[in-house]
């Protein structure tokens, strides 16, 4: 095994920087003017204000060559390591609009690994070059109502080859993106195999664009009461939705092979934004905690501010060395020994982020629960994040019989 660099690279720092000060100085201050467009007129579309935001910044972006980081590994971008697109993501998550501005948002990020690692060349060629491009963008439908989607062999929506179609039938919720008028391409897990197969070889991925007839935007799901408009995490139903045959990923029954290609960098991604999201909490926590005064004295100096403030420290760096750790082991090709570190990850990271901007919100008072801080708006982010790609229990069971396994041959 290699030596563990978790180290901020000298190819890495020069873009660092100029994500950082991007974010800084560019992206931020626009962040709440872009969210208090939102119901001007249609929650699910872009108004003119909101487009000449977003589009001007990915514009600048690109032209400083700050674009598709993410792709880890390739010949495409910059190629940077999983643990060198760490400290970039962090960054970006400190910001609401920070991820999409450099072409790194989920759901896109993981629809794009899944199109680049096993579609055709007709596939790469229709859908993933206008999302490398950041011209349209894309959802990912897997969770379903009514079945515990966590356990993902229990995915039901029906997928059958009638000639040279398959046909669609079944409902998908918390489709994230699924709302943006921009969102073009759906990938979405189906069961393609019958009761005798394999467990996990009776489901499959597919293509399935986004204005084909059959598909009935039902609700948008709320998280919290909010809608997330425009973005969205839609309830769909599927009703003999047809798609040509060679809208199949890969093959029938691979659904799982490709699921696993696509959620362990999906996780971690999150992870990475989660602990920027922390770094920024904590920064206004402080700030706030030295400018307001009660009781005759700055608020860091009553009541245990002083303990709250390291104890947020210390778990972000915690999280930030587990998160590098996860990424690293990525880094050497063995997903499988991967696994329960990005298992562990995607635990911590969500869970230290929300302590952390539960006590600025806190700090803050009344101004923390409303819409003057962007705290509130991470907190409901956040809180969703400990149940996407995996709830906590799911991931702890991962972890457990990992470290089980060291000291038995008994099945866990």
């Amino acid at each position: 095994m290699s030596d563990m660099n978790l180290g901020i690279t000298e190819r890495l720092e020069p873009i660092l920087d100029a994500v950082r000060t991007m974010v800084r100085d560019e992206i931020l201050p626009l962040d709440a003017e872009f969210l208090a467009e939102v119901g001007k007129g249609d929650r699910w579309s872009y108004t003119p204000r909101q487009e000449e935001i977003l589009e001007g910044l990915k514009k600048e972006a690109r032209k400083r060559g700050l674009w598709n980081f993410w792709l880890t590994d390739s010949d495409r971008g910059y190629g940077l390591s999983t643990v060198e697109y760490a400290y970039l993501a962090e960054e970006m998550g400190k910001a609401q609009l920070g991820a999409e501005v450099f072409n790194c948002s989920a759901p896109d990020t993981g629809n794009m690994e899944v199109l680049e690692r096993y579609a055709s060349d007709v596939q790469k060629q229709q859908w993933l070059e206008p999302l490398l491009d950041g011209k349209i963008r894309s959802a990912y439908l897997m969770t379903e109502p009514d079945v515990a989607s966590s356990d993902a062999t229990n995915i039901a929506m029906r997928c059958v080859r009638d000639g040279e179609s398959y046909v669609l039938n079944g409902e998908k919720w918390w489709s994230s993106g699924a709302g943006d008028p921009r969102c073009a391409i759906y990938i979405v897990m189906v069961r393609t195999g019958d009761d005798e197969a394999p467990k996990h070889q009776q489901h499959s991925m597919v293509l399935v664009p986004a204005d084909t007839p059959g598909i009935e935007k039902i609700r948008a799901m709320e998280v919290y009461g909010h809608d997330d408009a425009p973005h969205g995490h839609l309830h769909l139903r599927f009703t003999d939705v047809r798609i040509p045959v060679d809208h199949l990923i890969l093959g029938e029954g691979r659904g799982f092979e490709i699921a696993q290609g696509r959620l362990g960098p999906g996780r971690i991604h999150h992870c990475m934004r989660a602990i920027g999201q922390a770094e920024y909490a904590l920064e206004m926590m402080c700030r706030r905690a030295l400018r307001r005064e009660a009781f005759g004295k700055p608020l860091a100096h009553l009541g245990a501010n002083y303990d709250i403030i390291a104890e947020c420290r210390m778990d972000i760096e915690m999280a930030r060395l587990l998160c590098l750790k996860a990424a690293w082991m990525m880094d050497q090709g063995d997903a499988r020994a991967a696994a329960p570190w990005i298992s562990q990850i995607k635990v911590i990271a969500p869970q230290v982020a929300l302590r952390v901007t539960d006590e600025a919100v806190q700090m803050h008072g009344g101004q923390g629960v409303s819409q003057d801080t962007p705290l509130a708006r991470a907190w409901t982010g956040l809180r969703t994040l400990r149940l996407a790609d995996g709830p906590d229990a799911v991931h702890r069971r991962q972890v457990a019989r990992n470290e089980l396994r060291k000291y038995t041959q008994e099945r866990v």
